[in-house]
């Protein structure tokens, strides 16, 4: 090893002045830890977070659009409540029930939903990343959960964070359920139908992102799929085919599943969806979502990166 001069250096006389190999002496956290930073960095990048303010402008006009519904019926709740208890009547005939708010918001889901799964999974085969991340603890199973987690969390914000800051306003203010068992009862069922809402298009934006580099072609044809299936199904109940069809459409079978989890009458959500049984819905949804899921895992055990 040379030893350091205190002499500037000049043209020509740059030197190696050092040189050697010092192994990693930090915590080694191994596939579980290669997760949480993937699902962390997935997050930011659809957040748009730590990017330029244009990849930011997406997401949170999503999310806003989300929670206008909720403010604006916590605020009548919260504003106009002696009113209409002056007047005899009940505020929950006025504002809409948790398990049929979605159907205010079930634009904003499906928006998010198309460009969050291929924003996280078509960059990276598109840049190469997606062999740096299996050349290191990460599995193609495990990067799948990863991603999968990531897009989740994003969606639950719009999925549970809206009714969940219903309950919560709604409560404090004295306009909520009845007594702490009453507010479990309504808790549980907010979890759950987030998680309902969520996980069928999580499921398919996945399984179309995972057949294309290109992210606005994965968004787009996420919508297409996804009210094609809405269209065409309706349409064909419409022209005499049986209500059972119902099951095929995506976009509103976990809505018209919540308002049944909430007790709403059958057909409340979609209309023509009166006639066909929970058991067949829920059977459908569960098919759906598997299919896709499995779908996703062939396709990511089938593709060919260079580590």
């Amino acid at each position: 090893m040379s030893d350091a001069t205190t002499e500037p250096p000049t043209a020509g006389t740059a030197r190696i002045l050092d040189r050697g190999y010092r192994p990693y002496d930090g915590p080694r956290t191994g596939a579980r830890g290669a997760m949480r930073s993937l699902v962390r960095h997935s997050v930011q990048r659809v957040l748009g977070l730590k990017r330029n303010v244009w990849t930011k402008v997406l997401p949170f006009l999503t999310i806003f659009f989300a929670y206008v519904p909720a403010i604006v019926f916590v605020g009548i709740a919260v504003l106009l409540k002696e009113r209409f208890a002056t007047q005899g009547v009940d505020i929950n005939d006025v504002i809409p029930s948790y398990g049929l708010y979605y159907g205010f918001i079930w634009a904003a889901i499906e928006v998010f939903a198309a460009f969050s799964a291929p924003e996280v999974l078509c960059t990276d085969r598109r840049t190469g990343m997606l062999g740096l991340y299996l050349a290191s603890p990460l599995r193609r199973d495990t990067y799948l959960l990863a991603k999968a987690a990531a897009v989740g969390i994003v969606l639950s914000i719009i999925t549970l964070g809206p009714p969940l800051f219903m309950l919560i306003a709604r409560s404090v203010a004295g306009v909520g359920p009845d007594g702490f068992s009453g507010f479990i009862a309504v808790l549980w069922r907010v979890v759950v139908g987030g998680l309902i809402v969520a996980v069928l298009p999580l499921a398919m934006s996945l399984a179309i992102a995972s057949t294309t580099t290109r992210r606005a072609a994965a968004s787009a044809a996420f919508i297409l799929v996804s009210l094609g299936a809405a269209v065409v199904t309706e349409a064909l109940i419409n022209a005499g085919g049986s209500a059972n069809l119902f099951v095929f459409n995506l976009p509103y079978l976990p809505l018209e599943l919540v308002a049944r989890l909430f007790g709403e009458p059958a057909g409340k959500v979609w209309e023509s969806s009166a006639p066909v049984p929970t058991g067949a819905m829920v059977a459908s949804y569960l098919v759906f979502t598997l299919a896709f899921a499995v779908f996703v895992r062939i396709r990511y055990q089938r593709i060919q990166v260079t580590r």
